[in-house]
């Protein structure tokens, strides 16, 4: 009897294949539609009395971890590829509005400063100076620089990223706070909430080229899409100034009204575009809310009720699904369904979360 050795050998190779090809196709398939991986869009919160930033998993409205950073995380962002984090540390004393400096205990200057976090690995890799007390800052659009607010000498720090030191300083109004660069690049504006204005800076020149009067105390700024407007929050006045952005003049404000059963007026805080850059969405404080601008109208297109303590960070999912606010007395973070505002979820985070940022997969 003949056997063939070589046909057997031959007909399993193909089942082989096969079963490899139905395997690389299932697994495609899984990486498609897998929830693990819709779940890589993470919020990482900064929390000002924690020292650490908070990672959240927003699909499963869960903490994933805590990176210790330093002292006071405040403001927080993402670099242009996603790999890492930049997130501003202070020495300075926690003080509210009209606290007597003399009582507080000395500034820790040594903290100071811009710490990276390695997105891959969720640590601490360096830190970048920064100058005096840094609390938000903004990136440029090519990633090379950011532009820091220095709270406690009123002055903005521009930090080159590839070496991470000061390459030159700017004098702003008292108090700043808010920094936002207008898309294309050419200027940042800067929040002076102790003198009531916005500076206008050129980036490259790093020369003021105009300062901009606004409401009581404000906090952040907004650019439209096309760079043409900035909003800017007013806590104290309650109220967004409008900004014409190419002759840098306040153009208008909106006032935004008191909605019944809020335990304050609003006191806008922070605020993010809209995935669509129709509407604007601004924290409002201590009133416990958020304010739904329309863009095009300059008016308040409704309100989102009872989000959480004192909402200030918020942030908007890629899709423009999500609204995310960071609640700092109530210590958490709310889920909100842009579409109907329904707060979906609260993730406590424990500490004070200040900013918030969100990072989606790539």
């Amino acid at each position: 009897m003949r056997f063939d050795f070589e046909r057997p050998t031959r007909n399993l190779a193909r089942r082989g294949r096969r079963v490899a090809v139905v395997l690389t196709l299932a697994a495609l398939a899984c990486g498609r539609s897998s929830p693990e991986r819709a779940a890589e869009t993470r919020l990482y919160v900064s929390d000002e009395t924690g020292g650490n930033v908070v990672v959240i998993d927003p699909v499963a409205a869960r903490v994933v971890t805590r990176i210790a950073v330093g002292k006071r995380p405040r403001g927080i962002r993402a670099s242009r590829d996603g790999a890492r984090l930049f997130v501003a540390l202070s020495g300075s004393p926690i003080a509210g509005p009209g606290v007597d400096e003399s009582s507080l205990p000395p500034a820790d200057r040594s903290a100071d400063g811009i710490g990276v976090v390695d997105l891959a690995t969720l640590t601490l890799v360096r830190t970048f100076t920064s100058g005096p007390d840094p609390e938000s800052f903004d990136l440029s659009p090519d990633g090379k620089t950011l532009y820091v607010s220095n709270e406690d000498t009123a002055e903005v720090s521009a930090v080159d990223v590839a070496t991470g030191t000061i390459r030159g300083r700017v004098s702003v109004g008292e108090e700043p706070e808010g920094v936002t660069v207008r898309p294309g690049g050419r200027e940042v504006y800067v929040t002076s909430e102790g003198t009531n204005e916005v500076t206008a800076i050129d980036t490259t020149t790093l020369q003021v080229v105009a300062r901009i009067p606004t409401a009581a105390r404000p906090r952040a700024v907004v650019f439209t899409t096309d760079g043409a407007t900035a909003f800017v929050t007013n806590e104290n006045a309650g109220v967004l100034t409008v900004v014409d952005a190419a002759a840098h003049k306040a153009s208008g404000t909106v006032q935004i009204p008191r909605t019944e059963g809020t335990p304050t007026p609003p006191r806008p805080m922070g605020m993010v575009l809209s995935a669509d850059g129709r509407e604007v969405f601004t924290s409002l404080g201590r009133a416990g809310s958020v304010a739904v601008i329309d863009v095009a109208g300059r008016r308040v297109a409704r309100s989102i009720e009872r989000v959480g303590a004192r909402p200030w960070g918020i942030g908007v999912s890629g899709d423009g699904r999500k609204l995310y606010t960071a609640n700092g007395p109530s210590g958490d973070v709310s889920i909100i369904d842009v579409a109907t505002g329904t707060v979906e979820a609260r993730v406590t985070t424990g500490g004070s979360p200040w900013g918030l940022i969100v990072v989606d997969a790539r």
